[in-house]
């Protein structure tokens, strides 16, 4: 059995009281330390909050400024989009893309490490599709470059050439047109004649029944043989034109001309001695002139006085 600490006083008995107080005193030993003990886990617990909600702010912080980071980053992607200054539908989406990640971040609240990294993440995406169509348009800029060159050297050589051609054709032009002019027949000695009834040569033409007109069509190597229409046009002293009553027509320079009388001739090269009759009456003395035609052209004339 324990031994009991206290003596036992035989006229007193225990001393009761003095047991009382010791075991308060043990009792408040015991608040005491425990007192000592929350305090001592209070401290640490405010230490611990402190330094959490410090990390926690310099964290948010971090965070802020890879926020910031980023959309400055969006900001400058936008602006080379923009000065990209190419119609294309994946070079727009892209555009678009940077612009709704822009409007995001500046409603975002709740920002994390998770967030910023997929943030970072998708501008480098942006930034590394931009920088291949950077290159492909480099690379189609030096291309067009060299096309651009190309065609301005195939250009002046086409030019060079057309130049040669316009002056080769314009020579040839030339030289057709002296052909033309070279293979137009000429008449010479036109002559003028008045005929009776019997077509008898008479020298007063008020009693001639026919006038004829003598010429000679000229040889001409340039020429182009074979048979030839010939129209016969005079003019009475008094201007007007000798015709029948029907007022034949032949195409002249675009226009219908009429003629007085016509006649179809072999020509082959070689002189060609011509007469051409017109019927009529009425004929007064004075100078006529005679105009004879051929192949659109106007070959030979001549004014020529009868009595």
């Amino acid at each position: 059995m324990e031994e009991n600490k206290y003596e036992y006083n035989p006229e007193e008995g225990y001393d009761y009281e003095r047991e009382e107080n010791e075991a308060i005193k043990k009792s408040l030993r015991g608040y005491r330390v425990v007192i000592i003990l929350l305090a001592i886990i209070l401290a640490g617990l405010s230490v611990l909050y402190f330094n959490l909600n410090r990390q926690q702010q310099q964290d948010y912080a971090l965070l802020q400024a890879d926020r910031d980071t980023i959309q400055s980053n969006l900001n400058s992607l936008i602006v080379e989009y923009d000065g990209l200054k190419y119609q294309n539908d994946t070079i727009a989406a892209q555009l678009e893309k940077a612009k709704e990640m822009v409007e995001q971040l500046k409603y975002e609240r709740r920002l994390n490490y998770n967030k910023i990294k997929a943030y970072q993440k998708e501008v480098g995406t942006l930034r590394a599709v931009m920088k291949n169509y950077l290159r492909q348009i480099d690379s189609l800029n030096t291309v067009n470059k060299k096309v651009i060159g190309e065609n301005v050297s195939l250009r002046k050589e086409i030019s060079t050439e057309k130049l040669r051609a316009d002056v080769a054709e314009e020579k040839a032009s030339e030289l057709q047109n002296k052909v033309a002019q070279g293979s137009v027949l000429r008449a010479r000695d036109i002559t003028l004649v008045a005929l009776n009834a019997s077509d008898k040569i008479i020298s007063r033409v008020k009693n001639a029944a026919t006038l004829r007109v003598d010429f000679t069509v000229g040889a001409n190597e340039l020429a182009k043989a074979g048979n030839r229409q010939i129209y016969l046009c005079i003019t009475s002293p008094d201007g007007y034109l000798l015709s029948t009553d029907a007022m034949p027509t032949f195409s002249y320079q675009g226009t219908n001309k009429g003629y007085s009388a016509s006649r179809e001739v072999d020509y082959q090269n070689e002189d060609v001695d011509v007469s051409i009759y017109y019927k009529g009456s009425g004929f007064i003395p004075g100078t006529y002139k005679v105009a004879i035609y051929m192949d659109g052209n106007l070959i030979g004339s001549s004014e020529i006085a009868v009595r």
